[in-house]
């Protein structure tokens, strides 16, 4: 099959430090060739993959240092380069929200959409409305509640490499893990009030966006000066098996309607219990009492973190195995593609 991706512009393909979105379109790639397609993917020059690489911009945009720039121009730019070769694929998969739907009108029977961020925003509803032709994919059930009329084909979870994180049986370290942005619906305030209660050091390996550097300043970094946390800042996939894996646990203490959470089976992956807040598609990810804990509150964290040696961290590696490695994506998204295709004999590379 030849199936064209179009990803984001705002970090490499896959993120050099902190980004999910980008990360995951990196593993579909990549995974997608190794099942025997022929992919390309549109990206950002920086971009590493498997895939045959079109670049639409020299790097990332959040990596560039130009001053001024328009995000908005990039990705019209690659989205009339997709355009201009679109009768070269049978799918053409997008990953940048709606912003392809005005152009692609007249290809809306061969394009799959991927939904990442949350869909309970205001004027999110009547967009989809006026665009019901393209077919809309979620990461977890919970996600698409606000948008219980789009056109829904499939919701397919995220996967990472089956390889791309180390398991730990035994963790070196004695600590609590953060992993993910320094924002509110992210609390890593929580995090570290319910590491201070458990008298466990907390890491905190966390992004500082622009939008967040008030709430950084204000609410997280006073809390940077007890001795039992420490500030490393973001990291990229080379040092996760290590921070993650190393670590008693994961602090997952989200305040909003998570659509996924791709940190929570990276942890996985290492053999590295979660225990996360019972927001959005938590429940979907997490199986409470075996590859963590689900709940509700500072005190609930604490009750768990008190159970967090009875989880048996070869089994948790074995539910990442069985549910969200890279492959099986690829797999469910093949599917959706057949589906898409009404199931038409399909172009099979050589």
């Amino acid at each position: 099959m030849k199936i064209a991706q179009i990803a984001p512009l705002y970090e490499a393909v896959p993120p050099r430090l902190y980004g999910g979105t980008e990360r995951v379109v990196a593993h579909l790639c990549d995974a997608l060739v190794e099942l025997g397609h022929e992919v390309t993917l549109f990206a950002a020059a920086d971009a590493r993959t498997k895939a045959r690489l079109v670049p639409v911009r020299d790097q990332a945009i959040r990596l560039d240092a130009a001053v001024l720039r328009s995000d908005l121009a990039a990705h019209l730019v690659m989205l009339h380069e997709v355009k201009r070769r679109s009768a070269q694929f049978d799918v053409l998969h997008f990953h940048v929200d709606m912003v392809h739907f005005p152009m692609f009108e007249q290809q809306a029977h061969k394009t799959v959409t991927t939904l990442h961020g949350r869909l309970d925003l205001k004027d999110l509803a009547a967009a989809y409305d006026r665009w019901p032709s393209f077919g809309l994919v979620s990461i977890s059930d919970q996600q698409r509640k606000p948008l219980p009329n789009a056109n829904w084909l499939a919701t397919v979870a995220h996967g990472v490499p089956l390889r791309q994180y180390a398991f730990r049986e035994h963790p070196a370290g004695r600590y609590l893990a953060f992993l993910g942005r320094t924002s509110p619906e992210k609390c890593p305030d929580v995090a570290i009030q319910v590491a201070r209660r458990a008298r466990i050091p907390l890491k905190l390996a966390a992004k500082v966006d622009a939008v967040d550097t008030v709430y950084f300043e204000t609410v997280v970094k006073p809390l940077l000066d007890d001795p039992g946390v420490e500030f490393v800042g973001e990291i990229g996939d080379e040092r996760k098996s290590d921070f993650l894996g190393n670590a008693l646990a994961l602090l997952f203490p989200v305040h909003w309607p998570e659509p996924f959470g791709l940190v929570m089976i990276e942890a996985m992956a290492c053999g590295t219990p979660v225990i996360a807040w019972n927001c959005g598609a938590i429940p979907e990810v997490i199986a409470d009492g075996i590859t963590g804990f689900i709940v509700n509150s500072e005190e609930e964290a604490l009750a768990a973190i008190e159970r967090i040696a009875a989880l048996e961290r070869r089994r948790i590696r074995a539910v990442f195995e069985q549910r969200f490695t890279a492959t099986m994506m690829a797999r469910a998204y093949l599917d959706v593609y057949a589906q898409l295709l009404n199931r038409r004999p399909l172009r099979r590379a050589s």
